[in-house]
């Protein structure tokens, strides 16, 4: 698969593109600043903005497959999704966190989080962002929202997949490694399971 990823550079996008040259798809890496990418076989590096969506959208052009991974406080999900359309790429998955996950009281684990004094800067920006891609039905979307905890960790490949609710492990835990995380979004783009819905992975 020919795979363009936004947000290359990240702490989940890094592990998505080792996962996904790992399975030996070719992609098209964006970043803001390319200077913070070695050349590897099968990546292409680009630079790349959110905030440019002319310049963007030339480089999305021709890919099979666009997987998003921003920090949503510092990236407009209107434009990125008329940047997508304008480059006429139909199947795109969206990073969105674990914020509009529910948790078992019927809560959002946003409204938990606050309760609790925190408040990431990038939850409810992801949760809005969420939001507008459940309006687009013109685009072939996928989010996936992570466990509660993200860190890094080993790749296991063995996790479990839920849909809007928030999995938690017989000991109230709800954590998955930013390694399996990424395995979790190239399952889904090598075998799609979950076009026009958001799904979630943790342990």
């Amino acid at each position: 698969m020919n795979i363009v990823l936004i947000g290359s550079t990240g702490a989940i996008g890094s592990r998505i593109l080792d996962e996904a040259l790992r399975r030996g798809h070719t992609v098209s890496a964006v970043t803001r600043d390319p200077r913070k990418l070695e050349p590897r076989p099968g990546m292409t590096i680009r630079a790349g903005s959110t905030s440019d969506g002319p310049g963007l959208a030339q480089v999305l052009k021709g890919h099979d497959a666009v997987v998003v991974s921003v920090k949503w406080n510092e990236n407009d999900i209107g434009r990125v999704l008329d940047t997508i359309r304008a480059a006429g790429v139909k199947r795109c998955l969206f990073v969105i966190g674990a914020g509009s996950l529910l948790r078992a009281d019927g809560r959002t684990h946003l409204e938990h989080m606050a309760e609790k004094g925190i408040q990431p800067p990038t939850s409810k920006p992801a949760s809005l962002a969420y939001d507008a891609i459940r309006q687009a039905t013109d685009l072939d979307w996928t989010a996936i929202s992570p466990a509660a905890s993200i860190q890094p960790g080993e790749r296991t490949g063995r996790f479990r997949l839920g849909l809007d609710d928030l999995i938690e492990d017989a000991d109230g835990k709800s954590q998955i490694s930013r390694e399996d995380f990424a395995v979790a979004i190239l399952d889904e783009l090598d075998r799609p399971r979950h076009v026009r819905k958001r799904f979630t992975a943790a342990y």
